[in-house]
C-alpha cells in the first residue's frame, strides 16, 4: 500500500509547531486511489475559498487575462453561459443555444439535441415564477439554481469557482500524465463514476452529457488539456474557439474563392484537432 499522505500546517494560537495529518486512511483504499492536492497554497492564495469572478488554477493563479468585459460583475458560472447570451440581455433562448453550439463547430443534429436537453433541464429552474416560460428561456441571473448533484464541485451553489475542487479533478483522476496537465477519456469516465451521489439519476445523466460535449469539443489525441478545461469553466474558451473558426473560415474563403461555411465539423464522430492549437486571449 502507498505511503500515508501527510500535510503540515501550523495550529492557530499555539507556539507554531507543525501538526501532521493524514489525507489517506489505510482502511479506505479509495483515499489512496484519489489523492487530494496538498500543495496548492504554494501557487494559489486560499485555494479553498470560492472565487466569484476568477477561474484560477496553479498555472493561472489570477484567472483568464484580458477577460474583464465578460467578467463585468458576473460569477464564473454566469461567465460560462454568457457566450450563449448573444445580445447580453440576461436571457438565453433555445435559438441562442443552437446558434452557440453551431458557432463552436458542432453539427446540426448535435446542436439541436443539446438545445432541447439544456432548455428542458434548466429553463424552469432559472425562472422567478412557478409558471413555466412557454418559450423555454433560461435566465442567467438564476443560473446557479441549475447546479446539480454528482458534479465535480468546481462551481459552488452560488456559481462561484472553487480552485481546490478544480485541482482535485486532476489529482484524483488524471493518472496517466505525471504532470497532471491532461486527462484521458477513460479517466473522465472514472471521474463521472467517482463523483456520483446516491440516487441522483438526473445528476449522473447531466454530468455524462456535459463531459461528453466537452470531450467532443476539445479532444486531442484522446485527451483533454487542463488549461482548456479551466477556460471552459469561465467560458473564455468559447470565445477563443469562435474567433479561431472565423479566421479559418475567412482563410478558407480566400483560398477557395467562395463563401464556405467552414471546414471544421464537430460532434457525433466528426471531431477535428485544429482547435487544440492555442488561440489569442479575448481582447
Amino acid at each position: 500500500m502507498a505511503n500515508i499522505n501527510d500535510q503540515s500546517t501550523k495550529p492557530e494560537g499555539e507556539d507554531g509547531g507543525d501538526v501532521k495529518f493524514r489525507t489517506a486512511a489505510p482502511d479506505a483504499p479509495v483515499t489512496y486511489e484519489r489523492p487530494v492536492p496538498t500543495d496548492l497554497d504554494k501557487f494559489i492564495k486560499n485555494p479553498a475559498v470560492p472565487r466569484a469572478s476568477e477561474a484560477v488554477s496553479k498555472e493561472m493563479p489570477h484567472g483568464t487575462e484580458n477577460y474583464e468585459k465578460v467578467k463585468d460583475g458576473r460569477t464564473v458560472l454566469q461567465q460560462h453561459v454568457s457566450f450563449f447570451d448573444h445580445d447580453g440581455d440576461g436571457i438565453i433562448t433555445p435559438w441562442d443555444t443552437f446558434v452557440g453550439f453551431r458557432e463552436l463547430g458542432f453539427n446540426i443534429l448535435f446542436s439541436f439535441g443539446a438545445m432541447v436537453v439544456i432548455h428542458l433541464a434548466f429553463s424552469w429552474i432559472s425562472q422567478d415564477y412557478w409558471f413555466p416560460n412557454p418559450f423555454f428561456w433560461i435566465y442567467t441571473k438564476n443560473i446557479h439554481r441549475g447546479k446539480h448533484g454528482s458534479d465535480s464541485g468546481t462551481y459552488d451553489h452560488e456559481g462561484r469557482f472553487v480552485p481546490e475542487e478544480f485541482e482535485s479533478i486532476f489529482s484524483k483522476y488524471a493518472k496517466k500524465d505525471p504532470a497532471g496537465q491532461t486527462i484521458t477519456a477513460w479517466e473522465l469516465l472514472n471521474l463521472t463514476k467517482g463523483q456520483r451521489n446516491f440516487a441522483d439519476p438526473f445528476g449522473w445523466a447531466a454530468v455524462f452529457f456535459e463531459w461528453l460535449a466537452t470531450f467532443l469539443l476539445l479532444e486531442h489525441n484522446g485527451k483533454l488539456r487542463k488549461e482548456d478545461i479551466r477556460e471552459l469553466y469561465d467560458g473564455s474558451l468559447f470565445y477563443n474557439i469562435r474567433e479561431q473558426r472565423r479566421r479559418q473560415n475567412k482563410l478558407t474563403s480566400r483560398q477557395t474563392g467562395n463563401n464556405t461555411v467552414g471546414s471544421v465539423k464537430r460532434g457525433t464522430g466528426q471531431i477535428g484537432h485544429e482547435l487544440h492549437q492555442r488561440t489569442p486571449k479575448m481582447q
